[in-house]
Formats: C-alpha cells, sequence, structure tokens
C-alpha cells in the first residue's frame, strides 16, 4: 500500500497529488467562509497538549474573567515547569499576555505553590490537606481580588494541578474547585530502548534516548515525552530494554544515564533503570553474582550509592530474570526474593523501589505433556514468596497469565500475593494488537481485567484496589505500561494510538474512570470540541479493541499472530508443536487448552474458590474466555446458542466488515481535521481495511481446513469476485507457495523474477456497473515495486509499495505480514472488459500478488 501523506504521490481515488489537493482544501476553505482546522498542518508531535485557539464566543466569555497574572511560589525546577505551562497553555488557547512572576500583584491572580509556600505568601489561606501528589484548585477573594490557588502536596502535585486546569479549558468546561490525588504511588512508564537506537517491541521510529551506543546528544524530544508523562500524572519512566545490556551499569554508561535523567527531571518524572542481575560478574568483574554471596551485596550497595551521587532522584530498578534467556537467582539455587531484597536494601536509605517482573516461566515447556501450562508460570514461581520480599519490593505483574494478548482473563498472582506489593503491567506499544498499524483502543480491554474481582478472602477485591494497596493494605504499587515511543513526529506512527498512552495515564491516576470519558477528552484535546469530530472518533475508538479481537483471535483463543516471530500478522499453527506455551491445542476434533482442575492443567485452581468455580464449570465460563479455560469440540454450543465453530466464522466476517467502515467515517470528518492529521489517518484506516481481511481469510480457512466444518453462511472458501493472480493469463509472473499457507488465497501468490515488468491479464465478464477493484500483493522489503492497473489497455490506477511493514529488512518472505491491499473505487466496467495488472520489481521485491478482487458498489 502507497503511504499518502502530504508529498507529491498521486492520490489513489482522484489521481490529485496529495500536495494539490491540500492546497485545494485551503483555497475551499478561504472561498466559502470555513471555519476548519485544515488549513494549518499538525504532525501530531503535541499529542492532547496542543492548546488549540479558542473561538467558541461563548466559551471565550466564560473564560474573559479568567486572571492575566501567575505568581510562582515555588522556584524549584518543578515549579517553573507548572507556572511556565500555565501561561503557554492559557496563551496558546485564549490568546494576549500571561505573565509569571513571584511576587503577588495588585489584581487577580493564579497563585501556585506547595501548601507550606502558599501559607508564607497567603497566611489566611486556608486548603485541604493534600496527598503528596495531590492537588486542589480553589478560589480566594483577597483585598477585592480573586486569587485562583493551584496547591500540590508536593512540586509534583502542582504541576498536576496545572495541567488538571488547562484540560478543563481545553475541552471549554467550567473551571470550578476541585481536588485531586493520584490513585497509587508508582505510575511508571517502561521503555525497551537499545543503546544502539533501535526499539524492542517499538512501532514508531528510533529510540528518543540512544543512538549508536550512547546517549543522544540531544535530548529535547527526551524532555517533551517527560512533559507528555507529567500531564496525564505519570511520574516514572525506565528508559531502557527490560533484556538489559549489560554495559548499563558501567561508570561511563551511567555518567550518560544521567542526562536522561536531567531532562525529565523539570517534569517531575524520575528515570529508573532495567538492571541484569549478572552485572556483578558481567561489569563489576567478580566471580559469581550469587545474590547472597557478601561481595556481590557490597557490590550492589556500591553502585546503587554511585548512582544515587549522579541522580540523586533515581527511581530504582526493573529486573527481568530467569525468563527468555535472562540470567537470574536460580542460576545460584536462590530464588526471587533473595535477589530482589539484595537490591531493596542498597536502595532503601535513597528511597528507590524494586520492580521485579514477574514475567518468569520456561520457553521449552514439553508439547506433548497436557499437564504443562505456561499460564501457571507466574503463580508457581511467587505464590510461596509472598510476604518474604522487602517493603520497597513491588511485583510486576502482566495483567493476563500469558504475553498481552488481544483477550486474557487476569493474572491468578494478583489475588495469591496479598501480602506483597504488586504493580500491574499493561502495553500501550501494541505488539499483539496490530502493532500500531491497527487502530486498537486498549482501555476498555485494560477496563476488563482493573475492575475483574477476584474474590479474593471470599470478599469483593478488584484488581484495580489489589494494585493500589487498598484490598490488602500494603503500602506501595501501582502501574506500569510498556510504551516504546520513538522519533515518529506523532510518537507511537497511529495518530489514535495516542488515545492509549493517554488513557494509560488517566487509568493509573483514577481507575474508576470509564472509558467514555477517557476517549471524550483525549478526542476533544487531540481533534477540538467540534460535535461532530467528537462524536465520530469516540465511536471508533469505543468499539475497536472488540472487532480487533473478532477478526484476529475471539473466545480466549489468543491473537493467533505468529508468536514465534514478529506478532503481527496470523501465524496460527506457529501457536502449537513448540516450547512457548501459547498452545491453543487444535485438532480435528476440538479446540482449547483444558485448564480445569477436573481433567486440564489445574490453572483455574489458582484463583480464589469462587472466582475458579465460575471457570472451572463449562455452564458459567463466559464465552470470550472459553477457549483459554477449557478444550471442547468445535460443534459445542456457546451461551449465544451457536457453535464454536460458526462463531470464529461469523465474528472473522463481522470484525473486518466493521474494519472496513473506519475509512468511510474517517472521511465524514474531512475538512474539520488539519490534512496532514487526515491523511495519514486514512491511509492507516485503508491499510487496516485491507489486513483484516487477510486475517478474516487465513483464520477462517485455517478452522475450515481442521474441523471439515462448513461455514453455514457459505462463506467460507467461496470468493465468486475473487481471481486468483495465478489463474490469470501471464506475462513473466510464476506461481509460487505461500507460507503459511492460509495467508494467500489458495495458498499460492505469484512473482515477477525478472528486471522488466510483468503482466496479468483477464477477460472479465461482469454485468455493466460501477465496482470497486482490490489488488492483493505483497509490501516486502527491501525494494520499492511498481504497480499499474489497466482496463481496456488504458491506465485507471498506478503505486509504490512502498510501505514499511513487518518483518524486518532481511525477511524477504511471503506471508501475513506483508499481504495488503490497493483498491479503486468507482471503476465503470463493461462485459467483455480486459483487466491487466503490471508489476515492475524493484530490489528484492519481485511484484507478488495474491488476487484480484471485483465488487459491486
Amino acid at each position: 500500500m502507497a503511504m499518502l501523506m502530504i508529498e507529491e504521490k498521486r492520490d489513489r481515488k482522484t489521481g490529485v497529488c496529495g500536495l494539490r489537493r491540500f492546497l485545494r482544501s485551503i483555497t475551499l476553505a478561504v472561498l466559502f467562509g470555513s471555519t476548519v482546522w485544515a488549513a494549518q498542518a499538525e504532525t501530531g508531535s503535541a499529542g492532547w497538549l496542543r492548546y488549540s485557539r479558542i473561538t467558541d464566543p461563548s466559551a471565550l466569555q466564560q473564560y474573559r474573567s479568567l486572571p492575566r497574572q501567575i505568581v510562582r511560589a515555588d522556584t524549584s525546577p518543578v515549579g517553573q515547569s507548572a507556572s511556565g505551562e500555565l501561561a503557554r497553555g492559557l496563551r496558546s488557547m485564549l490568546g494576549g499576555e500571561f505573565r509569571v512572576s513571584s511576587a503577588l500583584p495588585d489584581g487577580d491572580a493564579f497563585v501556585l505553590g506547595t501548601p507550606q509556600e502558599l501559607h508564607h505568601l497567603l497566611p489566611q489561606w486556608r486548603g485541604p490537606d493534600l496527598a503528596e501528589e495531590g492537588f486542589a484548585v480553589s478560589k480566594l477573594n483577597e483585598h477585592g481580588h480573586r486569587l485562583w490557588i493551584v496547591a500540590g502536596g508536593s512540586q509534583r502535585g502542582e504541576l498536576y494541578g496545572v495541567f488538571h486546569l488547562l484540560e478543563q479549558v481545553a475541552e471549554l468546561h467550567e473551571i470550578a474547585p476541585d481536588a485531586e490525588s493520584p490513585s497509587a504511588p508508582i505510575r511508571w512508564v517502561n521503555q525497551w530502548d537499545n543503546f544502539d537506537g533501535s526499539i524492542e517491541r517499538g512501532y514508531a521510529g528510533r529510540s528518543i534516548f540512544f543512538e549508536g551506543g550512547h546517549v543522544r546528544g540531544d535530548l529535547t524530544r527526551v524532555s517533551e515525552y517527560g512533559r507528555l508523562l507529567a500531564s496525564v500524572g505519570l511520574n516514572g519512566c525506565t528508559v531502557n530494554n527490560v533484556n538489559s545490556d549489560l554495559r548499563t551499569l558501567q561508570p561511563e554508561m551511567l555518567r550518560e544515564l544521567a542526562r536522561i535523567a536531567d531532562a525529565l527531571r523539570p517534569w517531575g518524572v524520575r528515570m529508573s533503570l532495567s538492571v541484569d542481575l549478572s552485572s556483578p560478574q558481567a561489569v563489576g568483574h567478580l566471580s559469581t553474582f550469587d545474590p547472597l554471596d557478601p561481595q556481590v551485596i557490597a557490590w550492589w550497595q556500591q553502585k546503587t550509592d554511585e548512582i544515587y551521587k549522579l541522580i540523586p532522584d533515581f527511581g530504582g530498578f526493573v529486573v527481568k530474570a530467569d525468563s527468555e534467556g535472562r540470567l537470574g537467582p536460580s542460576h545460584y539455587r536462590r530464588n526471587p526474593a533473595q535477589a530482589a531484597n539484595v537490591l531493596a536494601h542498597a536502595l532503601l536509605p535513597h528511597h528507590g523501589v524494586v520492580l521485579y517482573r514477574g514475567f518468569v516461566y520456561n520457553q521449552h515447556l514439553d508439547w506433548h505433556d497436557l499437564k504443562a501450562d505456561r499460564a501457571r508460570a507466574g503463580y508457581d514461581n511467587f505464590r510461596a514468596l509472598d510476604g518474604k520480599f522487602e517493603p520497597n519490593v513491588v511485583i510486576q505483574i502482566k495483567n493476563g497469565p500469558i504475553d498481552f494478548q488481544v483477550r486474557e482473563p487476569v493474572s491468578p498472582l494478583f489475588a495469591a500475593l496479598q501480602h506483597t506489593n504488586q504493580a500491574i503491567e499493561l502495553q500501550v506499544t501494541q505488539e499483539y494488537t496490530g502493532q500500531q498499524r491497527h487502530m486498537v483502543f486498549l482501555v476498555p480491554m485494560w477496563k476488563t481485567a482493573l475492575d475483574t474481582d477476584m474474590r479474593a478472602q471470599n470478599r469483593s477485591t478488584p484488581v484495580k484496589e489489589i494494585i493500589e494497596g487498598k484490598s490488602f493494605h500494603r503500602p506501595l504499587g501501582g502501574f506500569v505500561a510498556v510504551v516504546n515511543v520513538g522519533l515518529d513526529e506523532n510518537w507511537l506512527h497511529h495518530p489514535m494510538a495516542m488515545a492509549n498512552l493517554y488513557g494509560y495515564g488517566k487509568l493509573a491516576w483514577d481507575p474508576d474512570l470509564t472509558t467514555d470519558q477517557i476517549i471524550d477528552g483525549w478526542t476533544r484535546l487531540t481533534f477540538g470540541n467540534n460535535p461532530k469530530v467528537v462524536s465520530t472518533i469516540d465511536d471508533l475508538q469505543r468499539n475497536s479493541w472488540h472487532v480487533y479481537e473478532e477478526y484476529t483471535g475471539p473466545l480466549g483463543l489468543g491473537t493467533l499472530t505468529d508468536i514465534i516471530g514478529i506478532h503481527y500478522g496470523p501465524g496460527i499453527e506457529s501457536a502449537e508443536r513448540n516450547g512457548w506455551g501459547q498452545w491453543i491445542r487444535a485438532d480435528h476434533q476440538g479446540i482449547g487448552m483444558d485448564r480445569t482442575v477436573a481433567t486440564g492443567t489445574g490453572y483455574i485452581g489458582q484463583y480464589p474458590p469462587e472466582l475458579a468455580k465460575i471457570y472451572e464449570s463449562l455452564s458459567t465460563c463466559p464465552d470470550e474466555l472459553l477457549l483459554f479455560m477449557h478444550h471442547v469440540p468445535y460443534n459445542y454450543v456457546l451461551h449465544s446458542g451457536k457453535t464454536v465453530i460458526q462463531h470464529v466464522y461469523d465474528s472473522h466476517y463481522d470484525g473486518a466488515a466493521a474494519a472496513a467502515t473506519y475509512a468511510p467515517r474517517w472521511q465524514t470528518l474531512h475538512g474539520l481535521i488539519d490534512e496532514e492529521r487526515y491523511q495519514r489517518t486514512l491511509a492507516l484506516f485503508e491499510y487496516q481495511a485491507g489486513h483484516a481481511i487477510v486475517w478474516r481469510d487465513a483464520v477462517s480457512e485455517w478452522f475450515l481446513r481442521m474441523s471439515g466444518i462448513a461455514d453455514a453462511a457459505g462463506r467460507v472458501g467461496h470468493y465468486p469476485d475473487r481471481i486468483e493472480a495465478e489463474a490469470m493469463q501471464s506475462d513473466g509472473y510464476t506461481p509460487v507457495e505461500v507460507t503459511p499457507w492460509e495467508t494467500a488465497s489458495g495458498g499460492k501468490a505469484v512473482t515477477c523474477n525478472r528486471a522488466t515488468a510483468c503482466t496479468l491479464t483477464a477477460k472479465l465478464n461482469k454485468p455493466a456497473g460501477i465496482y470497486q477493484i482490490a489488488v492483493q500483493y505483497f509490501d516486502i522489503h527491501p525494494g520499492a515495486a511498481q504497480y499499474e492497473v489497466l482496463l481496456n489497455g488504458k491506465g485507471i490506477a498506478h503505486w509504490t509499495a512502498d510501505n514499511t511493514l513487518p518483518p524486518a529488512v532481511a525477511d524477504k518472505t511471503l506471508d501475513g505480514h506483508t499481504s495488503t491491499r490497493f483498491t479503486i473505487p468507482g471503476v465503470k466496467l463493461e462485459p467483455g472488459d480486459t483487466l491487466t495488472l503490471r508489476g515492475i520489481p524493484n530490489r528484492a521485491e519481485p511484484a507478488p500478488v495474491d488476487y484480484i478482487e471485483i465488487t459491486k458498489q
């Protein structure tokens, strides 16, 4: 698919180049008095902090009385960020000057500070008791002047109060007295960035922190990231990969890393580091890294002291150990508590914390063992250690027991660790959910996990209250998310993906917020307050997780992606016959993992009895988790009344059909959104519609072959509007087998293996009418093959296959990762027309084609 932005490439529908179309939209806006934003291009780099100028007269009227003076009682770096941000935001939204000073003016003013500072400046002020990072916005009449007081329990709280006030203005709400405090002390992001500048599971370009083995010289982007994080109440950032580079704790690298901490500090974001437990040996040149060895203990204490001399507000360590090839305490027959506590002791005098990941499992499980179960690993490895961790250790637990699948039950470990601090680990970067090429709003999924009542101790214990420390009275805990922003101007590649970062921050601050509250706020801040824009984008985002689940892996199957590869396109059989344990146990008779206590792996028994009872019984297990918990025949009837196999077919067709509506619905907003973000989003929606069909066909065809049960609607395996490339008259194209077979129609495609053009030709026998022609092809790298479609010898469309799709550059395969499509709407056809597709290879890309589909419009 050609990525069409505001550049000299021709529009797929009109043939008008993008730049001319953009300039024409500006002209039309001027001629017809349009008040749209299209005349000013945006990259998305501002995220939700656009502070767009308010033009609505009634809104301006309510803000006309706001003070133009800002008094900064707090002169710390964070306090200066707060006062500067307030001036910047109000100036941008309301126009005019907003001046910052450290003395009370003779007039109305905003006054910012901590309670102690405010009492010193305004002895008569009596504010509420504030949590350390809480804030309160209030009014005070002083000698005939109105003062808006933004008080923070700390400098961070003050900054959060400013962002809250600015958000109210940006959403056109009335500014009213208010007070808030965060749900939990840990509200961190993890970046899986590598020192070479790459990002593991990053989909938006290179690292903002590193390049070429060093910290970047220009860290402006890091400061901007800190600002975004602070604006939604996030207070910590782990800047390097959990698969930690062994150079991380070298003295010279720590000096470089201190520069990142300096860039984040003015925004109240504490830097932390992922560390490898073998560092005492690898960096300190000791003969061992045994956590109970006195030399090792002393080394960690010395190294931690060294870090705090460079980074006084250092947050602490994140640890991945004994998993996926990372060394850990098991190397010396020690356990995670013994290892974590050594680091905790070293950090305690500095008020640092250890986040020890509960992601510990054996990736060499025996596929033949029906009792083997990766889902059991978290509980099995940590349950016996409950209460043995130091008070500044937090177990970082993924929301589900497998690995960020499109749907999983919540990890039973949340209910098991009743005497241990916990944080939930979520994933903003869409590793298994479309990798920011598909729109998938993840807040509803996270809400499902956070609202799950574990029924520990036979009482109400929702996951959100467990991680907040309320359920089991733990002092420390909270939220961590893997984010992986990159140098892409939009941070997360897809303009819609930024809703996940915003939503994560809002949930970490207050997990009781609703999905509707979160998405509505993000839309208004990101795209403005136009009612049509807000309602359209809210609706698109709100249901996108369910849509993605429908066309990938419903009923608790997991995402059905290539789990031993790039985790992107369909690869159903990759889940089976390997040691990774993301099995679906599909055979010709049935499907699903039997995790029951009665006959299966016993995983369900890890839940508290009330919840286990629901999952154990087929009569009460929710349909959406059925195949995660049970192995059933394909003709098993769900609570919905459908059989499992028919649900699989229907959901994939329903999901693909829903994804096909995204682009048309988005197009109704043309002229109401700036052209650059409009075109980028439209191109991604069009791509998603095509890739959803790849998913639909791959999964449906695979299950048809495996089950032998036909689709009751007659769709699967029957494509009357499709012309297979290998069936067309060819000049130079050669048929090839595609692996896995289900990722190409009929299991085959064609490639052009000569330097000059190849062609495919077919005589059409369609009734006269207007049609859409879709070309399904493969966009692989390196290379930028050229394609042209001709009707009766006359060109009607051409494009370049220059999209950046996984897999990596070195992988040149045709599969479900690289399969994509180009559509040509509004084509007038007559019986007997001749259609020709012309492909010109480029470098290693042989202009591959799967099929052509012609549908009536």
